[in-house]
């Protein structure tokens, strides 16, 4: 995702059983790729059967994650003192508190008016592990690859379970680039790969403070770290997506081939304080204020919304 751009991400998975919904083949849909837009290219498209549709997004067949998904976060880079002040352990608490407190919340609701013939997505979350790498184990220069690898060496050493319905995010200290488009294309990505046999859901997070004016809606923060700050709208953006689209082949929209956080990238809905600039928020809870992108629900009509129910915006 980059700031102003349509954000898709590069997720592939098993098709659902699918007793009550008619599956068609359609040549040539625009279907996400991961990196900032879409391409056409066959998808199924599926009639309603039990889902909810018919809300400006559409349900191709796939699963969603069911239950109580757990969040794992891998932290890469100098986090104790790196080279920008959001380089920092006070980063590292902000983002913990955030993925704590937004499990159940109506931010975090929104996503429930999602599911498959056999779940519905909860809106509950856990941060179930942390784990902090050595410093820079890889370099300062990561492909897409280096980023499953990391993922991977992570889990086959037992620093985190291997989990099948968890999502790990690596998140990057501001003086290491994802060559593969970070700034320019996306501020963040979410994707799914096989490793050690299994089905694991992944996310790259950059720190926004390498390219503000790229990733971060304000450098004046309600927390006064515009990097934790930014981080945060991007965690949640790819979280969204990841959750109701891990496999890239359930949720998005037939007509742009975006997913529902990439509908309202950028927009901030109503905000509870400040404005977007200064000190900007639209959320609140674990004790902090936060400026999230919007999620699209797929529910009365479809639209961007800051909670479940709320009033849609387009802004």
């Amino acid at each position: 995702m980059r700031k102003g751009l349509v954000t898709v991400l590069l997720v592939f998975a098993t098709l659902s059983y699918m007793s009550a919904a008619t599956i068609k083949k359609e040549a040539q849909q625009l279907v996400p790729t991961g990196k900032g837009y879409a391409v056409p290219g066959t998808a199924n498209n599926v009639q309603r059967g039990t889902v909810n549709q018919g809300n400006g997004i559409n349900w191709h067949g796939g699963s969603v994650m069911p239950n109580t998904p757990n969040i794992y976060l891998i932290w890469y880079g100098n986090w104790k003192n790196g080279p920008k002040p959001s380089d920092s352990t006070t980063t590292v608490n902000l983002v913990n508190s955030f993925v704590t407190g937004i499990s159940g919340s109506g931010y975090e609701m929104i996503n429930s008016t999602y599911g498959d013939n056999t779940n519905n997505v909860t809106g509950n979350v856990a941060l179930a592990g942390s784990v902090m790498l050595p410093t820079y184990p890889l370099g300062k220069a990561l492909s897409d690859g280096q980023i499953n690898q990391i993922v991977g060496k992570v889990i086959k050493l037992g620093k985190l379970p291997s989990d099948t319905n968890g999502i790990y995010f690596v998140l990057t200290t501001s003086d290491v680039n994802e060559t593969s488009g970070f700034c320019t294309v996306y501020c963040g990505w979410h994707t799914h790969g096989t490793i050690g046999g299994k089905d694991i859901k992944y996310s790259f997070i950059g720190n926004p403070d390498r390219c503000p004016s790229g990733c971060e809606a304000q450098t004046s923060s309600p927390n006064n770290d515009s990097g934790a700050d930014g981080m945060v709208s991007i965690i949640a953006h790819e979280m969204e997506e990841a959750i109701s689209d891990p496999d890239l082949n359930a949720w998005w929209s037939n007509s742009s081939g975006g997913e529902n956080a990439d509908l309202c990238a950028w927009k901030f809905g109503t905000l509870l304080g400040g404005s977007v600039g200064n000190k900007g928020y639209n959320e609140t809870w674990g004790g902090f204020n936060w400026l999230v992108q919007m999620n699209w629900e797929n529910a009365r009509g479809g639209g961007c919304d800051n909670f479940l129910g709320g009033p849609f915006h387009n802004n």
